[in-house]
């Protein structure tokens, strides 16, 4: 601005009358001397760490391999589960049909004692998969608190060693953020310190 300022000057006092005293020329040159010193000595300031970031949750997640671990293991036992019950109401489903075949050779108290033999088996197939599924979803539940917890300590652990003041979450159609620039996203931070956490803890957990 100094130097725009100075330049225009310049063409000003090349336009005025040849009058001009020198002592208005020596006082023109020492201001230009003075503001190209200034501008000489200004340098540019470092540049803050933003305060806040955020983080795409989905990313996050579909990374971090210790999410990924579990989401197969609990798969997997659901998968079990499901297998097992299935087998079970398939033999459930062959005691009926025998029942509704043979049924009409039986004896009143024979049908009785048979009808209610297999309401308990049905009762106790409910019962079996009520339980099973609130017990998967427990785990899913515990899982995911354990989850939150660790990634939770890890944003705290990047911003202390930032200087951020806060971490917001984005999941695409989900989200408050309609917009971030891609320099506040520390998902990969995030991610990649996640992991190296999981594999150290693995690595400890097989000596």
């Amino acid at each position: 601005m100094a130097v725009l300022s100075a330049s225009f000057a310049a063409c000003k006092n090349d336009q005025a009358p040849k009058q001009a005293t020198t002592a208005n020329t020596k006082t023109a040159t020492s201001s230009d001397s003075t503001d190209a010193d200034e501008n000489e000595t200004v340098t540019a300031a470092p540049a803050e760490a933003p305060e806040i970031v955020f983080v795409n949750s989905d990313s996050l997640l579909n990374r971090y391999q210790y999410f990924k671990d579990v989401k197969a293991r609990l798969e997997a036992k659901g998968k079990r589960m499901e297998n097992d019950l299935r087998g079970k109401a398939t033999s459930f489903q062959k005691e009926v049909e025998q029942y509704r075949q043979a049924g009409a050779g039986m004896t009143q108290e024979q049908r009785a004692a048979t009808e209610q033999r297999l309401a308990q088996r049905e009762q106790q197939l409910a019962a079996q998969q009520q339980s099973s599924g609130n017990q998967l979803a427990k785990d899913e539940s515990d899982e995911m608190k354990k989850i939150y917890e660790k990634v939770e300590a890890q944003l705290k652990k990047i911003s202390q060693e930032k200087g951020y003041k806060m971490v917001l979450t984005y999941t695409r159609g989900n989200s408050a953020i309609l917009y971030g620039d891609k320099a506040l996203d520390i998902t990969e931070d995030a991610v990649r310190g996640l992991n190296e956490e999981y594999k150290a803890s693995k690595a400890a957990t097989k000596k």
